[in-house]
């Protein structure tokens, strides 16, 4: 039977962490790029960390950051995967030997094929909205019809995903794992303990 994992990104505080792993969650997002509004430092992160059990995920989302920072976190921190959100490289990617996932902002024209492949030792790829000056996390879906000459690569699904229609994106495209954000939040780093729930619940009635 298939199994779709599930990220909750953009945790910021520890409740939410707990919620998330109750209902289910195989993985939570700590998103380390200081723009965004669900950005977390590495102290607020240590709280977080701490109420998460043993085989859930830990992933430490970046974009475009200094290579001594992410080194940084990672020893500092229970990181055990790496998120690219950025223009890094394969090998910027590569340099830190740890998993790692790549994004790849998903717009008409892009050769999906293309993008994909420098990125051959990445864990999985992560399909994300594209929007001007935004690197992610906008709410909003693309054109799923754009991911399908990917079926062969492990897949995130992500972007504007929510309880209603994350169920159709899988069904139609069968990712190795879909990442949500804001369609489980009441505002922007605040997470929704009913929202979470439905949503895996709508992932776990797919599967």
């Amino acid at each position: 039977m298939p199994y779709t994992r599930i990220k909750i990104c953009g945790i910021t505080r520890p409740e939410d962490a707990q919620v998330a792993v109750a209902h289910g969650a195989d993985a939570i997002g700590l998103v380390f790029y200081a723009n965004s509004p669900r950005a977390v430092n590495p102290g607020q992160a240590e709280e977080i960390l701490r109420v998460v059990p043993p085989f859930v995920s830990t992933v430490a989302l970046f974009v475009d950051e200094q290579a001594s920072v992410i080194e940084g976190i990672m020893s500092a921190l229970p990181i055990d995967m790496l998120q690219f959100h950025g223009e890094e490289s394969a090998d910027f990617c590569e340099q830190f030997r740890r998993p790692y996932l790549k994004a790849l902002r998903v717009k008409p024209g892009l050769d999906l094929v293309e993008a994909a492949a420098p990125y051959g030792s990445a864990r999985g790829l992560l399909l994300d909205s594209w929007q001007e000056g935004v690197p992610g996390g906008t709410g909003k879906t693309f054109e799923w019809g754009l991911a399908e000459s990917l079926r062969e690569h492990a897949v995130v699904l992500a972007g504007g995903l929510s309880a209603a229609n994350v169920g159709e994106a899988i069904a139609r495209l069968a990712p190795a794992g879909v990442d949500v954000s804001g369609g489980v939040e009441s505002a922007p780093g605040i997470k929704d303990a009913g929202r979470i729930k439905e949503f895996i619940s709508a992932v776990r009635a797919t599967d």
